[in-house]
């Protein structure tokens, strides 16, 4: 059974992760860089038209060229309220994705308490690289990447969070541990594996290509999507505003979960609930909801 916030509390994360979001937005919006929202903020906007009620992060897509861009403006123009966290410029961060971490808050997730990063509340990008137009070429940079990707997680986590359960997950299990030390005895640096998987998933950085992805989620294909399918982008409300989306949002969260309108009973529903968590700077209120 997942663990779930008390509701205030709850409330107070969703209403940072918000500020973040503003913050970030209005970034994109005066320097003409293209974000929007997908994989469970897509499902909240359709279903909720915000937050799905128990989750605790908002997920933002960036084509890679928007993406690099916004990583120069962050320390420029919200160094003093705001760092990232990635494996660039942390390399004791396992994750492909990058979090924009809100200064002087923790939150440590259980799967990452062992991980020595400066976690915090944040907004959580993914950069979305040009895949290969061909079969064969596509095949080799998504299993790469995602191959690279999850040594890199194994290297930093020897029991990593799984999807599966019972003896499939202790087989699992175990072989992430033999890897993890393995990969240490050999002397196999994060540094390494961080370059291989950049170099697999910017492969066709610099070429045209009909379609984009994220290659690093539990499996490597289900964020691959044709540029025909994004753009144009629209607008959807999401808590007190709009915030953009892709084009056919409805087509692409029904290949990656299946009936997503229907809300998953109460054992099956996923959340971040964290091992460390503090406001810091920015305390709860009395009777705040």
């Amino acid at each position: 059974m997942p663990k779930f916030y008390e509701p205030e509390v709850l409330a107070h994360l969703q209403k940072l992760e918000m500020m973040i979001l503003s913050d970030f937005r209005k970034i994109c919006d005066e320097n003409h860089l293209t974000y929007f929202g997908y994989a469970g903020t897509g499902i909240g906007a359709l279903r909720h038209k915000g937050y799905i009620p128990w989750d605790d992060d908002i997920d933002i897509s960036m084509p890679r060229k928007d993406y690099e861009t916004f990583m120069k403006l962050v320390t420029e123009q919200m160094g003093d309220k705001y760092e990232v966290l990635n494996t660039e410029r942390d390399i004791n961060f396992p994750l492909a994705t990058t979090r924009l971490v809100l200064k002087g808050t923790k939150f440590r997730e259980y799967s990452m308490k062992d991980v020595d990063c400066n976690w915090g509340i944040f907004l959580d990008l993914y950069a979305l690289d040009n895949a290969a137009d061909g079969w064969l070429a596509y095949q080799l940079q998504m299993w790469s990447a995602w191959f690279w990707g999850k040594l890199l997680i194994l290297r930093s986590i020897p029991r990593p969070y799984l999807y599966i359960h019972g003896l499939p997950a202790k087989l699992v299990t175990a072989a992430c541990v033999a890897a993890h030390h393995a990969m240490k005895a050999l002397g196999i640096s994060k540094e390494w594996l961080y370059k291989k998987r950049e170099r697999a998933n910017r492969r066709y950085e610099n070429k045209k290509t009909k379609r984009i992805a994220y290659f690093c989620d539990p499996l490597p294909y289900t964020n691959t999507f044709r540029k025909t399918d994004i753009y144009p982008l629209r607008y959807l409300p999401f808590e007190d505003g709009l915030l953009p989306f892709p084009n056919h949002l409805e087509m692409l969260l029904t290949k990656m979960y299946g009936d997503y309108m229907t809300p998953p009973p109460v054992e099956k529903r996923k959340t971040h609930y964290p091992y460390e968590l503090d406001f810091g700077p920015y305390p709860m209120k009395k009777n705040e909801k």
